[in-house]
Protein backbone atom coordinates (compact mmCIF):
# COMPACT_ATOMS: atom_id res chain seq x y z
CA UNK A 1 0.00 0.00 0.00
CA UNK A 2 1.37 3.05 -0.55
CA UNK A 3 1.78 6.08 1.99
CA UNK A 4 1.39 9.34 0.20
CA UNK A 5 2.23 11.35 3.68
CA UNK A 6 5.67 9.41 3.94
CA UNK A 7 7.68 11.56 7.30
CA UNK A 8 11.56 12.05 6.78
CA UNK A 9 12.19 10.84 3.20
CA UNK A 10 13.73 13.42 0.85
CA UNK A 11 12.12 11.79 -1.87
CA UNK A 12 9.12 9.91 -0.54
CA UNK A 13 6.23 11.08 -3.07
CA UNK A 14 4.45 7.79 -2.91
CA UNK A 15 6.13 5.81 -0.09
CA UNK A 16 6.96 1.99 0.22
CA UNK A 17 4.89 -0.41 0.49
CA UNK A 18 4.40 -2.71 3.85
CA UNK A 19 4.44 -6.17 4.68
CA UNK A 20 3.76 -8.45 7.66
CA UNK A 21 7.17 -7.19 9.86
CA UNK A 22 6.40 -10.26 12.15
CA UNK A 23 6.15 -12.94 9.73
CA UNK A 24 8.85 -11.43 7.37
CA UNK A 25 11.68 -11.36 10.33
CA UNK A 26 10.71 -14.93 11.56
CA UNK A 27 10.29 -16.64 8.17
CA UNK A 28 12.04 -14.81 5.40
CA UNK A 29 11.61 -16.27 2.62
CA UNK A 30 14.68 -18.10 1.00
CA UNK A 31 16.28 -16.06 -1.65
CA UNK A 32 16.30 -13.34 1.65
CA UNK A 33 18.35 -16.36 3.68
CA UNK A 34 20.23 -16.88 0.35
CA UNK A 35 21.15 -12.72 -0.18
CA UNK A 36 22.13 -12.53 3.19
CA UNK A 37 24.63 -15.35 2.52
CA UNK A 38 26.15 -13.58 0.01
CA UNK A 39 26.32 -10.24 1.94
CA UNK A 40 28.17 -12.06 4.94
CA UNK A 41 30.64 -14.00 2.52
CA UNK A 42 31.14 -11.20 -0.16
CA UNK A 43 32.02 -8.54 3.11
CA UNK A 44 34.16 -11.14 4.52
CA UNK A 45 36.13 -11.70 1.67
CA UNK A 46 36.61 -7.63 0.53
CA UNK A 47 34.60 -8.33 -2.68
CA UNK A 48 31.39 -6.18 -1.10
CA UNK A 49 31.05 -2.32 -0.99
CA UNK A 50 28.07 -0.04 0.12
CA UNK A 51 27.85 3.28 0.02
CA UNK A 52 25.05 5.65 1.16
CA UNK A 53 23.72 8.18 -1.52
CA UNK A 54 21.51 11.76 -0.25
CA UNK A 55 18.50 9.68 0.30
CA UNK A 56 20.64 7.92 2.76
CA UNK A 57 19.47 4.51 1.80
CA UNK A 58 22.43 2.26 0.53
CA UNK A 59 23.46 0.46 -2.46
CA UNK A 60 25.15 -2.61 -2.23
CA UNK A 61 27.73 -3.92 -5.67
CA UNK A 62 29.42 -7.39 -5.79
CA UNK A 63 32.20 -7.53 -7.83
CA UNK A 64 31.01 -8.78 -11.40
CA UNK A 65 32.24 -11.02 -13.79
CA UNK A 66 34.95 -10.70 -15.69
CA UNK A 67 35.57 -9.01 -19.08
CA UNK A 68 37.79 -10.54 -21.80
CA UNK A 69 38.01 -7.51 -24.67
CA UNK A 70 40.42 -6.38 -26.87
CA UNK A 71 42.72 -3.27 -26.31
CA UNK A 72 40.53 0.01 -26.34
CA UNK A 73 39.46 1.98 -29.21
CA UNK A 74 38.58 5.38 -29.56
CA UNK A 75 36.00 5.83 -31.79
CA UNK A 76 34.08 9.80 -31.59
CA UNK A 77 30.79 9.50 -32.86
CA UNK A 78 30.71 12.96 -34.10
CA UNK A 79 33.33 15.55 -35.58
CA UNK A 80 33.69 18.82 -34.80
CA UNK A 81 34.74 17.57 -30.76
CA UNK A 82 36.84 20.98 -29.60
CA UNK A 83 38.43 18.27 -26.96
CA UNK A 84 39.75 15.84 -29.57
CA UNK A 85 41.06 18.91 -31.27
CA UNK A 86 42.59 19.90 -28.13
CA UNK A 87 43.95 16.49 -27.71
CA UNK A 88 45.54 16.04 -31.21
CA UNK A 89 47.10 19.63 -31.32
CA UNK A 90 48.83 18.80 -27.55
CA UNK A 91 49.55 15.27 -28.56
CA UNK A 92 51.09 15.43 -31.94
CA UNK A 93 50.16 11.25 -32.65
CA UNK A 94 52.04 10.87 -28.97
CA UNK A 95 50.58 8.75 -26.53
CA UNK A 96 49.07 11.67 -23.65
CA UNK A 97 50.54 10.96 -19.85
CA UNK A 98 49.64 12.40 -16.33
CA UNK A 99 51.91 15.53 -17.05
CA UNK A 100 49.63 16.65 -19.96
CA UNK A 101 46.68 17.62 -17.22
CA UNK A 102 46.33 19.93 -14.49
CA UNK A 103 44.36 18.82 -12.03
CA UNK A 104 41.99 21.56 -10.34
CA UNK A 105 39.63 19.83 -8.14
CA UNK A 106 38.60 16.51 -6.95
CA UNK A 107 34.94 16.08 -7.98
CA UNK A 108 33.88 12.24 -6.03
CA UNK A 109 35.37 9.40 -5.31
CA UNK A 110 33.78 5.76 -5.29
CA UNK A 111 34.38 2.41 -4.67
CA UNK A 112 37.40 2.08 -7.03
CA UNK A 113 38.60 5.55 -7.85
CA UNK A 114 38.16 8.89 -7.57
CA UNK A 115 37.25 12.10 -10.42
CA UNK A 116 39.27 14.94 -10.67
CA UNK A 117 38.28 17.66 -13.28
CA UNK A 118 41.22 18.55 -15.01
CA UNK A 119 42.63 21.10 -17.69
CA UNK A 120 44.60 19.55 -20.65
CA UNK A 121 47.50 22.15 -20.44
CA UNK A 122 47.59 25.05 -22.26
CA UNK A 123 43.93 24.35 -24.07
CA UNK A 124 41.82 26.01 -21.90
CA UNK A 125 40.19 22.20 -22.34
CA UNK A 126 38.06 20.35 -19.57
CA UNK A 127 38.14 17.11 -18.90
CA UNK A 128 36.69 14.45 -16.08
CA UNK A 129 39.99 12.27 -15.06
CA UNK A 130 39.05 9.10 -13.41
CA UNK A 131 42.46 7.84 -11.56
CA UNK A 132 42.12 4.58 -10.12
CA UNK A 133 45.50 3.72 -7.18
CA UNK A 134 46.72 -0.05 -8.43
CA UNK A 135 47.88 -1.10 -5.18
CA UNK A 136 44.47 -0.66 -3.22
CA UNK A 137 42.44 -2.21 -6.42
CA UNK A 138 44.91 -5.23 -5.53
CA UNK A 139 44.44 -5.58 -2.12
CA UNK A 140 40.45 -4.89 -2.53
CA UNK A 141 40.13 -7.52 -5.11
CA UNK A 142 38.66 -4.55 -7.15
CA UNK A 143 41.22 -4.99 -10.58
CA UNK A 144 38.41 -6.69 -12.93
CA UNK A 145 35.60 -3.99 -12.14
CA UNK A 146 37.90 -1.18 -13.07
CA UNK A 147 39.23 -3.73 -16.10
CA UNK A 148 35.33 -4.15 -16.73
CA UNK A 149 34.79 -0.30 -16.96
CA UNK A 150 38.00 0.64 -19.14
CA UNK A 151 37.11 -2.33 -21.86
CA UNK A 152 33.71 -1.46 -22.49
CA UNK A 153 34.51 2.61 -22.27
CA UNK A 154 36.45 1.76 -25.10
CA UNK A 155 34.35 0.10 -27.10
CA UNK A 156 31.07 2.66 -26.48
CA UNK A 157 30.75 5.35 -29.89
CA UNK A 158 27.60 6.94 -29.08
CA UNK A 159 25.87 10.42 -28.20
CA UNK A 160 23.82 9.56 -25.01
CA UNK A 161 26.99 7.23 -23.55
CA UNK A 162 30.49 8.37 -22.56
CA UNK A 163 33.75 8.73 -24.80
CA UNK A 164 36.82 7.75 -23.68
CA UNK A 165 39.37 9.98 -24.89
CA UNK A 166 42.57 8.94 -22.99
CA UNK A 167 43.57 5.80 -21.18
CA UNK A 168 47.26 5.54 -19.57
CA UNK A 169 49.18 4.53 -16.63
CA UNK A 170 51.66 5.29 -14.04
CA UNK A 171 53.75 3.55 -11.77
CA UNK A 172 50.78 4.00 -9.22
CA UNK A 173 47.52 4.90 -11.00
CA UNK A 174 45.30 4.33 -14.03
CA UNK A 175 43.59 6.88 -15.33
CA UNK A 176 40.80 7.13 -17.54
CA UNK A 177 39.95 10.72 -19.44
CA UNK A 178 36.07 11.26 -19.99
CA UNK A 179 33.81 14.25 -20.57
CA UNK A 180 32.98 16.64 -17.73
CA UNK A 181 29.63 17.13 -17.13
CA UNK A 182 28.65 19.85 -15.72
CA UNK A 183 24.83 19.75 -14.99
CA UNK A 184 25.18 16.99 -11.84
CA UNK A 185 22.97 13.44 -11.87
CA UNK A 186 19.52 13.12 -12.89
CA UNK A 187 18.94 12.07 -9.51
CA UNK A 188 20.15 15.94 -8.57
CA UNK A 189 17.78 17.91 -10.59
CA UNK A 190 14.60 15.31 -9.83
CA UNK A 191 15.22 16.38 -6.13
CA UNK A 192 14.94 19.95 -7.56
CA UNK A 193 11.62 19.70 -9.42
CA UNK A 194 7.97 21.18 -7.67
CA UNK A 195 7.20 18.16 -5.62
CA UNK A 196 10.24 16.31 -6.78
CA UNK A 197 8.93 14.27 -9.73
CA UNK A 198 9.60 15.57 -13.87
CA UNK A 199 6.51 16.08 -15.85
CA UNK A 200 5.04 13.31 -18.42
CA UNK A 201 7.01 15.08 -21.56
CA UNK A 202 9.90 15.88 -19.44
CA UNK A 203 10.78 12.48 -18.20
CA UNK A 204 9.56 11.47 -22.14
CA UNK A 205 12.48 12.74 -23.60
CA UNK A 206 14.94 11.19 -20.60
CA UNK A 207 13.56 7.94 -21.15
CA UNK A 208 14.08 8.05 -24.88
CA UNK A 209 17.77 9.05 -24.33
CA UNK A 210 18.17 6.36 -21.99
CA UNK A 211 16.51 3.63 -24.30
CA UNK A 212 18.86 4.55 -27.20
CA UNK A 213 21.93 4.48 -24.93
CA UNK A 214 20.59 0.65 -23.85
CA UNK A 215 19.59 -0.09 -27.27
CA UNK A 216 22.85 0.58 -28.60
CA UNK A 217 24.57 -1.04 -25.63
CA UNK A 218 22.44 -4.23 -26.08
CA UNK A 219 23.93 -3.88 -29.61
CA UNK A 220 27.35 -4.49 -28.39
CA UNK A 221 26.66 -7.38 -26.14
CA UNK A 222 26.60 -5.14 -23.06
CA UNK A 223 24.20 -5.65 -20.57
CA UNK A 224 24.15 -2.43 -18.31
CA UNK A 225 22.97 -3.66 -14.77
CA UNK A 226 22.53 -0.13 -13.11
CA UNK A 227 21.04 2.07 -14.58
CA UNK A 228 18.98 4.96 -11.84
CA UNK A 229 18.71 8.44 -12.35
CA UNK A 230 22.46 9.29 -10.46
CA UNK A 231 24.08 7.19 -13.26
CA UNK A 232 22.76 9.70 -15.72
CA UNK A 233 24.81 12.96 -15.91
CA UNK A 234 23.65 16.04 -17.43
CA UNK A 235 26.00 17.70 -20.35
CA UNK A 236 26.44 21.13 -20.93
CA UNK A 237 23.55 21.46 -23.34
CA UNK A 238 21.05 19.28 -20.89
CA UNK A 239 21.41 15.68 -22.94
CA UNK A 240 22.24 13.07 -20.71
CA UNK A 241 25.08 10.79 -20.47
CA UNK A 242 24.59 7.47 -18.96
CA UNK A 243 28.31 6.64 -16.88
CA UNK A 244 29.26 4.04 -14.51
CA UNK A 245 29.84 0.34 -16.07
CA UNK A 246 32.21 -1.27 -13.27
CA UNK A 247 29.04 -3.46 -13.06
CA UNK A 248 27.81 -4.24 -16.38
CA UNK A 249 28.18 -8.05 -18.10
CA UNK A 250 29.37 -8.79 -21.78
CA UNK A 251 28.30 -11.33 -23.75
CA UNK A 252 27.84 -12.58 -27.32
CA UNK A 253 24.74 -10.86 -29.80
CA UNK A 254 23.69 -11.38 -33.51
CA UNK A 255 21.55 -8.73 -34.52
CA UNK A 256 18.98 -9.88 -36.87
CA UNK A 257 16.48 -8.02 -39.52
CA UNK A 258 13.06 -9.01 -39.40
CA UNK A 259 9.77 -8.57 -40.84
CA UNK A 260 7.39 -5.99 -39.51
CA UNK A 261 3.84 -4.33 -40.19
CA UNK A 262 4.11 -1.52 -37.73
CA UNK A 263 7.10 0.70 -38.31
CA UNK A 264 6.33 3.22 -41.39
CA UNK A 265 9.16 4.77 -43.26
CA UNK A 266 8.57 7.99 -41.54
CA UNK A 267 9.42 6.17 -38.31
CA UNK A 268 6.18 6.81 -37.17
CA UNK A 269 4.28 3.92 -35.70
CA UNK A 270 0.75 2.01 -36.52
CA UNK A 271 0.31 0.54 -33.57
CA UNK A 272 1.48 0.31 -29.95
CA UNK A 273 2.77 -2.47 -28.11
CA UNK A 274 -0.20 -4.39 -25.88
CA UNK A 275 2.41 -5.22 -23.01
CA UNK A 276 2.85 -8.90 -24.02
CA UNK A 277 6.52 -10.87 -24.44
CA UNK A 278 7.21 -9.31 -27.84
CA UNK A 279 8.16 -11.77 -30.07
CA UNK A 280 7.18 -10.03 -33.07
CA UNK A 281 4.27 -10.62 -35.69
CA UNK A 282 6.94 -10.70 -38.68
CA UNK A 283 8.76 -13.75 -39.46
CA UNK A 284 12.82 -13.56 -39.55
CA UNK A 285 14.40 -12.88 -43.23
CA UNK A 286 16.54 -15.52 -44.87
CA UNK A 287 19.76 -16.13 -43.45
CA UNK A 288 21.10 -13.97 -46.22
CA UNK A 289 19.22 -10.99 -45.02
CA UNK A 290 20.24 -11.05 -41.27
CA UNK A 291 22.68 -9.25 -39.73
CA UNK A 292 25.87 -10.25 -37.94
CA UNK A 293 27.92 -7.85 -35.86
CA UNK A 294 27.56 -4.79 -34.35
CA UNK A 295 25.66 -2.09 -36.36
CA UNK A 296 24.61 1.46 -35.45
CA UNK A 297 21.61 2.45 -33.43
CA UNK A 298 17.75 1.51 -35.42
CA UNK A 299 16.77 5.11 -34.98
CA UNK A 300 18.87 5.44 -38.06
CA UNK A 301 17.46 3.98 -40.99
CA UNK A 302 19.37 0.33 -42.05
CA UNK A 303 21.47 1.18 -44.90
CA UNK A 304 20.07 -1.14 -47.17
CA UNK A 305 18.03 1.07 -49.70
CA UNK A 306 19.77 1.84 -52.80
CA UNK A 307 21.30 5.36 -53.84
CA UNK A 308 18.49 8.31 -55.33
CA UNK A 309 18.94 7.64 -58.93
CA UNK A 310 18.69 3.92 -58.66
CA UNK A 311 16.11 4.10 -56.11
CA UNK A 312 12.50 2.37 -56.49
CA UNK A 313 9.52 4.11 -55.38
CA UNK A 314 8.10 2.68 -51.42
CA UNK A 315 5.56 0.60 -53.03
CA UNK A 316 7.51 -1.31 -55.85
CA UNK A 317 10.79 -1.98 -52.98
CA UNK A 318 10.55 -5.71 -52.09
CA UNK A 319 11.59 -5.33 -48.15
CA UNK A 320 8.70 -3.47 -47.46
CA UNK A 321 5.42 -4.93 -46.45
CA UNK A 322 2.43 -2.51 -46.06
CA UNK A 323 5.04 0.31 -46.28
CA UNK A 324 6.74 -0.59 -43.48
CA UNK A 325 10.72 -1.08 -42.81
CA UNK A 326 12.52 -4.39 -41.51
CA UNK A 327 13.12 -4.10 -38.03
CA UNK A 328 16.63 -4.14 -36.40
CA UNK A 329 16.57 -6.65 -33.53
CA UNK A 330 19.51 -7.02 -31.24
CA UNK A 331 18.70 -8.53 -28.02
CA UNK A 332 21.60 -10.53 -25.80
CA UNK A 333 18.72 -13.09 -24.64
CA UNK A 334 20.88 -16.05 -24.27
CA UNK A 335 23.34 -14.41 -21.55
CA UNK A 336 22.72 -15.61 -18.21
CA UNK A 337 24.66 -14.29 -14.89
CA UNK A 338 24.40 -15.67 -11.35
CA UNK A 339 25.98 -12.75 -10.13
CA UNK A 340 24.42 -10.54 -7.07
CA UNK A 341 24.97 -7.17 -8.15
CA UNK A 342 23.24 -3.66 -8.16
CA UNK A 343 20.73 -1.18 -6.24
CA UNK A 344 18.21 -2.55 -3.86
CA UNK A 345 15.12 -0.95 -5.24
CA UNK A 346 15.99 -1.09 -8.93
CA UNK A 347 17.24 -5.10 -8.94
CA UNK A 348 15.17 -7.44 -10.86
CA UNK A 349 13.16 -10.21 -9.51
CA UNK A 350 15.11 -12.94 -11.21
CA UNK A 351 18.53 -11.58 -9.56
CA UNK A 352 16.61 -11.48 -6.13
CA UNK A 353 15.80 -15.23 -6.59
CA UNK A 354 19.13 -15.87 -7.85
CA UNK A 355 17.75 -17.61 -10.91
CA UNK A 356 20.07 -16.23 -13.33
CA UNK A 357 19.59 -13.21 -15.50
CA UNK A 358 19.73 -11.82 -18.69
CA UNK A 359 19.64 -8.63 -20.89
CA UNK A 360 16.05 -8.70 -19.37
CA UNK A 361 17.37 -7.17 -16.17
CA UNK A 362 18.16 -3.85 -17.59
CA UNK A 363 14.11 -3.61 -18.92
CA UNK A 364 13.20 -3.98 -15.71
CA UNK A 365 15.51 -1.34 -14.68
CA UNK A 366 14.34 1.15 -17.06
CA UNK A 367 10.53 0.69 -15.75
CA UNK A 368 11.69 1.69 -12.41
CA UNK A 369 13.60 4.30 -13.70
CA UNK A 370 10.43 5.49 -15.85
CA UNK A 371 8.36 5.16 -12.86
CA UNK A 372 10.11 7.05 -10.11
CA UNK A 373 10.63 10.35 -12.82
CA UNK A 374 6.68 10.44 -13.16
CA UNK A 375 6.13 9.64 -9.51
CA UNK A 376 9.11 10.65 -7.40
CA UNK A 377 10.01 7.74 -5.64
CA UNK A 378 10.39 3.92 -6.72
CA UNK A 379 7.13 1.13 -6.49
CA UNK A 380 8.84 -1.07 -4.39
CA UNK A 381 10.34 0.68 -1.92
CA UNK A 382 9.84 -0.68 1.49
CA UNK A 383 11.23 0.30 4.86
CA UNK A 384 14.33 -1.24 4.77
CA UNK A 385 16.47 -3.27 2.21
CA UNK A 386 15.17 -6.61 3.34
CA UNK A 387 11.71 -5.19 2.94
CA UNK A 388 12.33 -3.41 -0.68
CA UNK A 389 13.33 -6.82 -1.58
CA UNK A 390 10.40 -8.91 -0.35
CA UNK A 391 8.13 -6.42 -2.43
CA UNK A 392 10.21 -6.77 -5.93
CA UNK A 393 9.74 -10.46 -6.11
CA UNK A 394 6.00 -10.35 -3.50
CA UNK A 395 4.34 -7.03 -3.93
CA UNK A 396 2.27 -6.31 -7.20
CA UNK A 397 2.91 -3.29 -8.33
CA UNK A 398 0.90 -0.17 -7.63
CA UNK A 399 0.58 3.30 -9.05
CA UNK A 400 -0.23 6.07 -6.24
CA UNK A 401 -3.55 8.41 -6.14
CA UNK A 402 -1.01 11.30 -7.45
CA UNK A 403 0.72 12.77 -9.23
CA UNK A 404 -1.58 10.15 -11.59
CA UNK A 405 0.88 9.09 -14.83
CA UNK A 406 -0.95 8.72 -17.95
CA UNK A 407 -2.54 5.52 -19.30
CA UNK A 408 -0.10 5.13 -21.82
CA UNK A 409 2.93 5.67 -19.47
CA UNK A 410 1.07 3.59 -16.53
CA UNK A 411 0.71 0.62 -19.71
CA UNK A 412 4.16 0.72 -20.66
CA UNK A 413 5.60 0.51 -16.93
CA UNK A 414 3.20 -2.29 -16.26
CA UNK A 415 4.72 -4.26 -19.32
CA UNK A 416 8.45 -3.56 -18.27
CA UNK A 417 8.01 -4.44 -14.93
CA UNK A 418 6.27 -7.97 -14.90
CA UNK A 419 7.94 -10.03 -12.69
CA UNK A 420 8.87 -13.13 -15.50
CA UNK A 421 11.34 -11.97 -17.49
CA UNK A 422 10.14 -14.21 -20.31
CA UNK A 423 7.14 -12.17 -20.50
CA UNK A 424 8.35 -9.12 -19.96
CA UNK A 425 8.10 -6.22 -22.86
CA UNK A 426 11.01 -6.08 -24.98
CA UNK A 427 12.34 -9.98 -23.79
CA UNK A 428 13.22 -10.80 -27.31
CA UNK A 429 12.38 -7.49 -29.46
CA UNK A 430 14.42 -5.28 -26.91
CA UNK A 431 13.96 -1.70 -27.75
CA UNK A 432 12.51 -2.02 -30.88
CA UNK A 433 9.28 -2.98 -29.24
CA UNK A 434 9.59 -0.11 -26.66
CA UNK A 435 9.51 2.34 -29.05
CA UNK A 436 6.38 1.51 -30.81
CA UNK A 437 4.79 2.03 -27.66
CA UNK A 438 1.79 4.47 -27.53
CA UNK A 439 3.96 6.31 -24.56
CA UNK A 440 6.53 7.09 -27.18
CA UNK A 441 4.21 9.00 -29.86
CA UNK A 442 5.20 11.73 -30.97
CA UNK A 443 9.37 11.04 -30.70
CA UNK A 444 10.89 11.41 -33.94
CA UNK A 445 14.01 8.78 -32.99
CA UNK A 446 16.41 9.75 -35.99
CA UNK A 447 16.43 13.51 -34.09
CA UNK A 448 15.82 12.79 -30.68
CA UNK A 449 19.86 14.35 -30.28
CA UNK A 450 18.21 17.29 -31.89
CA UNK A 451 15.63 17.91 -29.29
CA UNK A 452 15.20 20.44 -26.97
CA UNK A 453 16.05 19.32 -23.39
CA UNK A 454 14.01 20.11 -20.33
CA UNK A 455 16.84 21.42 -18.53
CA UNK A 456 19.43 23.44 -19.52
CA UNK A 457 22.17 23.84 -16.42
CA UNK A 458 24.21 27.27 -16.15
CA UNK A 459 27.58 27.42 -17.99
CA UNK A 460 30.56 26.82 -15.01
CA UNK A 461 32.93 29.34 -14.92
CA UNK A 462 36.31 27.99 -14.91
CA UNK A 463 38.47 30.55 -14.03
CA UNK A 464 37.49 30.32 -10.34
CA UNK A 465 39.54 27.18 -10.42
CA UNK A 466 42.92 29.44 -12.11
CA UNK A 467 44.17 29.60 -8.46
CA UNK A 468 45.01 26.19 -8.12
CA UNK A 469 46.82 25.88 -11.17
CA UNK A 470 50.80 25.10 -10.71
CA UNK A 471 50.20 22.83 -7.61
CA UNK A 472 48.75 19.82 -6.36
CA UNK A 473 48.53 16.51 -7.57
CA UNK A 474 46.45 13.38 -7.06
CA UNK A 475 47.92 12.02 -3.84
CA UNK A 476 48.07 15.89 -2.49
CA UNK A 477 44.48 16.65 -2.82
CA UNK A 478 42.84 15.95 0.04
CA UNK A 479 39.56 17.46 0.70
CA UNK A 480 37.36 17.75 -2.62
CA UNK A 481 35.37 20.81 -3.08
CA UNK A 482 31.57 21.01 -3.20
CA UNK A 483 30.39 21.85 -6.53
CA UNK A 484 27.22 19.95 -6.89
CA UNK A 485 25.26 16.89 -5.48
CA UNK A 486 26.63 16.12 -2.07
CA UNK A 487 26.30 13.42 -0.38
CA UNK A 488 27.78 11.74 2.77
CA UNK A 489 29.63 8.60 1.75
CA UNK A 490 29.41 5.95 4.79
CA UNK A 491 32.74 6.31 6.70
CA UNK A 492 34.21 8.77 4.61
CA UNK A 493 34.50 12.47 4.05
CA UNK A 494 31.43 14.19 4.63
CA UNK A 495 32.35 16.83 1.86
CA UNK A 496 31.74 13.95 -0.53
CA UNK A 497 30.50 14.94 -4.06
CA UNK A 498 28.16 12.19 -5.47
CA UNK A 499 28.96 12.97 -8.88
CA UNK A 500 28.53 8.90 -10.12
CA UNK A 501 31.45 8.48 -12.65
CA UNK A 502 31.95 5.27 -10.61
Amino acid sequence: MFNNSSKGETDSHGGGMNVNASNFVKHPPDYLRRIDQIAKTAANSGNQTATANSEGYSKTHFRCDSLEAPGMVIKPHTGGDVRWDAINMVSKGAALNLSHFQLLKRLGYGDIGSVYLVELRGTDTYFAMKVMDKVSLASRNKVLRAQTEREILGLLDHPFLPTLYSYFETDKFYCLVMEFCSGGNLHSLRQKQPYKYFTEEAARFYASEVLLALEYLHMLGIVYRDLKPENLLIRDEGHIMLSDFDLSLRCSVSPTLVKSSSVNVNGSSNSGSNGSNGGGSGGILDDESAVHGCMQPSNFLPRILPSKKNRKSKSDFGLFVGGSLPELMAEPTNVRSMSFVGTHEYLAPEIIQGEGHGSAVDWWTFGIFLYELLHGTTPFKGSGNRATLFNVVEQPLRFPEAPQASLAARDLIRGLLVKEPQKRIAYRRGATEIKQHPFFDGVNWALVRSAMPPHVPEPVDFSQFARKKGGGGVQEEKKPVAAGNSSPSTGGDPNYVDFEYF
